[in-house]
């Protein structure tokens, strides 16, 4: 079965970041690529061990392939992104570059 991780994405002074929860997800299992404009998460969580279905009481937790996929704002610099994995949750950082960085301009 097929299943979409949760994920926020958020705004900080000089990234997007992108926080998707992976429980029971091996960071060799993850994939991330960028083309066109476009990140995307994917990857498989796997199951721990072989239980058979008349022995079930009850299943919530979804395995099998996943696929999440992002349109990121223009200037940002794919060159620079930054992934991390901690405790089940993955982090991608993706810098902006300067021209996309927002700026107060004074009024007088």
């Amino acid at each position: 079965m097929d299943w979409r991780p949760t994920v926020d994405t958020f705004e900080q002074e000089n990234a997007i970041v992108v926080k998707a929860e992976l429980p029971g997800v091996n960071k060799e299992d993850v994939s991330i690529n960028v083309h066109q404009s476009v990140l995307t998460l994917s990857g498989e969580r796997k199951r721990d061990e072989e239980v058979k279905e008349e022995k079930y009481y009850r299943r919530e937790r979804f395995y099998g392939k996943f696929q999440r996929s992002f349109t990121l704002p223009e200037n940002i610099d794919p060159d620079k992104i930054f992934a991390s994995f901690k405790d089940g949750v993955l982090e991608v950082r993706i810098p902006r570059t300067e021209k996309s960085q927002a700026k107060r301009i004074e009024i007088k």
